[in-house]
This record gives structure tokens, sequence and C-alpha cells, in this order.
């Protein structure tokens, strides 16, 4: 092989390993997702600081870590929070750049624009929906319709998202059908049958939950 030859084949696999790099990153305006992944440990997330870190790793792994990602997910308790007041003010777009709500009013309306093609994850992959194997579309959200936490002594957000046994917490689907009381409902459709990750698995589900970009 001569040397020009050897150059043009330098040339060409170092273009097409940057275009590999850029084929990785999401879309610059991405503020919202589904996580591609959950904990494995069921809902087990090691708490709201352990979902968040979730969201800014695979974030940072299609380059944009460099925005601050907090989960939709609600705590109950003292000190317990609403997951609609953690995801800043709007408005989100996925990975491919379709806003899918202008603010958090839009977001809990029937006007927002999340379904399974605009429901997608952090590499701008559809999600399993209802129908495909495995159907992945239970989404965990401990969270009620306008996205405030359960009210009540009974535990809805699987020990604030340390256990991965007993309990049971509201999801979501993000396909916006199935079955439960609210089967169309992006955030709060039923609840889990457990905690674990064969319970979640059982339902519907896999242990993936929204991340939101608050900046």
């Amino acid at each position: 092989m001569n040397k020009r030859l050897l150059v043009l084949t330098f040339s060409i696999l170092t273009a097409l390993s940057a275009f590999a790099v850029l084929a990785q990153n999401a879309d610059s305006r991405m503020s919202f997702f589904i996580t591609s992944v959950g904990s494995g440990e069921g809902a087990n997330l090691g708490g709201l600081a352990g979902a968040d870190a979730h969201c800014q790793t695979l974030s940072d792994a299609v380059g944009l870590g460099n925005k601050t990602w907090r989960a939709y997910l609600s705590t109950t308790g003292q000190g317990g929070v609403n997951a609609r007041d953690r995801i800043g003010n709007g408005p989100w777009h996925n990975a491919k750049g379709v806003q899918v709500a202008s603010d958090v009013e839009d977001l809990h309306s029937d006007q927002n624009k999340l379904s399974k093609e605009n429901s997608i994850d952090e590499k701008g992959k559809v999600v399993n929906g209802r129908g495909d194997d495995p159907n992945r579309h239970d989404i965990l959200t401990g969270s009620e319709l306008d996205g405030s936490a359960v009210s009540g002594d009974e535990d809805t957000t699987c020990g604030n998202w340390t256990s991965n046994g007993e309990g049971s917490a509201p999801v979501g689907h993000h396909d916006r059908t199935g079955g439960g009381e609210h089967a169309t409902s992006w955030n709060s459709a039923h609840g889990t049958s457990g905690c674990s990750q064969e319970n979640l698995i059982g339902t519907g589900g896999d242990g993936l939950f929204y991340c939101f970009a608050t900046d």
C-alpha cells in the first residue's frame, strides 16, 4: 500500500470516527427524555439524588451533560416534593428537537405533545410501548395527574425511591395507551404491583423514568 493510499485511508477512518461521535449527540435543544435504562434495581434509584445523577450521566453520554437535569419523581413524608416543582419552567424539547411542552401548565394539560413518537430516550430512540416485546411503557413518577405527590400514609414512592421490595408507585404510560384508571396518562396511569425489577417488568415497565433539564 503506497503512502498516498495510507493517508487517504487514515483520513476516511478519522472522518467516520468523528461522524460516529456526532451521531451519538442529541439535538442541543434537548431538555426532556425517558431514560434508556433504569437502575437495574427496580424502583431503588438511590433516592432523588441517585435518580438525578442517572439523568445527568445519560445526558452527558450524548453531549448535554452541561445542563442541570432532574428526574420527574415525587416524594412523600417530611420534606416531600412534587415532581412538577423539580423540573424548571420549560419549554422542553426531545432529543430530535421537537417541543413537547411550553411550560409546567402545558405539560400537565391535554395540549402537550407527549406521545410514543415524541417521548423518546436520550439517544433519540423510541421506547417500547404496549404491543411491543418487551413492553416498557410504565414510566415511574410517584405522582398524581397534576404532577403532585400522592397524599395519605400509603407508600406511593417505593420508599422515596430507595426500595426494590414491597410497596408501590404510580406510573405513567409514555405511549398514552393501556390499562389502569387513567390509561392515557403519561404520568399517572396506575400503580405498580411492587417495587422490584420483576414487579415493574410484570406490569409493563422496566424501571424507566422521565428526565427534564431545569436550564
